[in-house]
């Protein structure tokens, strides 16, 4: 047999799977990405788009990373638009339709031209440990057709393929999404592993041809004139230039309702077929009929998945109904009352494991040299995937290098945030990262994602010199700027205080300060340049981290406080044999949980659902009893 043999081996080529992998390659380790199918690398079963409220800032962060998904996005981009513009600053986030055939030709040949990276079809149904000095330790992978991969990390990144079955109605069968072939037998292996899988479910609507749907009966949603890109690395937009189509917004209406909820023993959500717990903020429009029974209607995106092609898809009404329901409900639409349906909506239930069983690297406890990520770790969303395979690849490259792991707190970055949410609380639905999630959200805006994470993908190899100076240019260019504005006093004058009154705003009768001026609530940096005489020109990024940092810095100061208060929580390390039964004081119940998560300090164990603050208490009494100096981070 010919021996094959890499030093990190990726399961799954989807979004996790993909960034695991060029991440893993780009640091100078040699890596295998094995897919069931190349022909769906990078594949969007669910609708081509990517970012969206908090998911944006996902992207903006893998970018800054060092991450491919907001490149690939910016080039195959249809419509971009920014969300929650109304609000603030935080809550800001950019979201693309994307060209889903584009974005995958993208990626395979990404993948195909990175040096140390083999993309190979092949299902990988066994994964061979072996036990050194008393610890389980990856050490090859089994394919379907026999061959035995030799490897020293190996990362699963499967989506919802394990042991995947189809639901339609009271139809079921063995497949994966779009009808692809469902993975059958890695569940096993993993369980004999001793990791713990769970059950959960997923679904995608109808997709219907253009041609058949009446467009003067929808409501037009335009893209944005002027979108900031996602990558540092696209070149800057012009006006329009990625704005090729148009959405439509469509309601739900009395009929529809009607159809759906005298067919709901139909549906296989309710019908007791399925047995997965669903997204509780992606519901099917059964479950919404049923959660919000007295809301009269539901809105819902018509969203093309392309140029080349005449499909739309409907955002906001995947379902499990079978097909005949299926029809009555579409048609039920104002202007779908003569609707082709291209493809069936269908519910998908599959395996995922338990996340708490993983370190913050996403390493598995229980076995070494294993990581997870994407949605086997329990997760929704492309970005949510993109994110945590791109962690795993890093830390499975820095793994073999001997290097020191790269772990990110929550208050660095919402990818760490998410990390940090499965690991220490874990998940009992597909876990969706959204801005309430964070406690820091005004630190962790869209607009500062570089500043904030460049300096990490540049130490572990993933930001080169080049793109690197550009960013300590940039940051130099933000500081001198924003000391700028904190330096300049505009005087008082006719035409100041006529311009004041224009915008609301009361008169001065002394010099006031630039920033003093932006902190108005009426008042930002855009409105002021008819009265800053000396605002150099800058770049668009540059203008708005600019205009928040200013008019936001009392509150950012008193997050960075709390971000000081949290970390010297998180450098009060915890041993890991601790016996948290003989610790006096500890409550049962934390004592159990503590030793089930086993936290690395005491500030994720202060995140533990059911550990509160008097055990916390207990836990810092504990570590400081003990003989010599407590163990804190170097």
């Amino acid at each position: 047999m010919i021996k094959l043999s890499t030093r990190v081996a990726v399961i799954g080529a989807g979004h996790a799977g993909i960034e695991a992998a060029l991440a893993s390659s780009r640091m100078g380790v040699d890596t295998v990405l094995f897919t069931t199918n190349l022909d769906a690398v990078g594949n969007m079963p669910c609708n081509p788009s990517i970012g969206g409220s908090a998911k944006g800032h996902l992207v903006f962060e893998i970018d800054a990373l060092g991450g491919e998904m907001g490149y690939a996005a910016d080039l195959t981009t249809i419509q971009s638009r920014t969300l929650n513009l109304g609000k603030g600053a935080a809550v800001h986030s950019k979201r693309v339709q994307a060209d889903r055939t584009e974005y995958k030709r993208h990626m395979k040949k990404t993948l195909e031209s990175e040096p140390n990276l083999r993309l190979v079809q092949a299902e990988i149904v066994d994964i061979e440990t072996k036990t050194v000095g008393g610890v389980l330790n990856v050490c090859a992978l089994i394919t379907a057709l026999g061959e035995r991969w030799e490897c020293e990390k190996a990362i699963v990144a499967t989506g919802t393929f394990l042991e995947s079955e189809i639901f339609v109605g009271d139809k079921a069968y063995s497949a994966g999404p779009d009808g692809m072939m469902a993975a059958r037998g890695l569940s096993a292996s993993l369980r004999r592993l001793g990791l713990s899988l769970m059950r959960f479910k997923t679904g995608t609507p109808a997709r219907v041809h253009r041609r058949s749907v009446d467009f003067s009966a929808l409501d037009v949603q335009e893209g944005e004139d002027d979108p900031t890109p996602f990558s540092v690395r696209t070149e800057r937009y012009l006006p329009n230039e990625k704005n090729k189509v148009a959405c439509h917004v469509v309601y739900t209406n009395k009929e529809t309702h009607r159809i759906i909820n005298e067919n709901m023993d139909r549906s296989a959500m309710y019908s007791g077929n399925i047995t997965g717990q669903g997204p509780r903020y992606c519901p099917s429009i059964e479950t919404k009929l049923v959660r919000f029974a007295d809301k009269e209607r539901h809105q819902l995106f018509v969203e093309p998945c392309g140029l080349d092609t005449e499909e739309l898809y409907i955002q906001g009404f995947s379902s499990s109904m079978p097909c005949d329901v299926q029809h009555d409900m579409l048609k039920s639409l104002s202007g779908f009352e003569n609707a082709e349906i291209m493809r069936y909506a269908y519910a998908i239930e599959y395996d995922c494991v338990e996340p708490t069983e993983m370190l913050p690297t996403l390493e598995f406890k229980k076995v070494s040299g294993l990581y997870g990520a994407g949605q086997f770790n329990g997760t929704s969303g492309y970005e949510e995937a993109a994110a945590q395979g791109l962690v795993a690849g890093i830390n499975a490259a820095l793994a073999v290098l001997g290097k020191e792991p790269m772990i990110l707190e929550r208050f660095t970055s919402y990818i760490g945030t998410l990390i940090d949410d499965l690991v220490t609380k874990g998940t009992e639905e597909p876990y969706r990262m959204m801005t309430s999630r964070s406690e820091y959200r005004l630190l962790l805006r869209q607009d500062n994602a570089d500043m904030r994470l460049s300096e990490i993908g540049h130490r572990v190899g993933l930001i080169g010199e080049e793109r690197y100076a550009r960013f300590l240019q940039k940051k130099k260019t933000l500081e001198d700027e924003i000391a700028r504005v904190k330096g300049t006093v505009i005087p008082p004058s006719d035409a100041v205080n006529a311009f004041l009154a224009e915008h609301g705003s009361a008169p001065i009768s002394t010099g006031a300060k630039l920033d003093e001026l932006m902190r108005r609530p009426e008042l930002d940096y855009e409105t002021l340049l008819p009265i800053d005489k000396n605002r150099p020109i800058l770049e668009k990024e540059v203008r708005v981290a600019v205009g928040v940092t200013v008019k936001y810095e009392g509150y950012i100061k008193r997050e960075l406080a709390e971000v000081q208060r949290q970390k010297k929580l998180e450098e009060k390390v915890l041993p890991d044999d601790i016996d948290y039964t003989s610790i006096t004081g500890l409550r049962l119940e934390s004592a159990e949980k503590l030793a089930k998560i086993r936290p690395l300090n005491i500030g994720q164990a202060s995140r533990i659902s059911g550990v509160n603050p008097a055990d916390v208490s207990v836990l810092l009494i504990w570590l400081s009893s003990r003989k010599g100096e407590p163990q804190t981070k170097n």
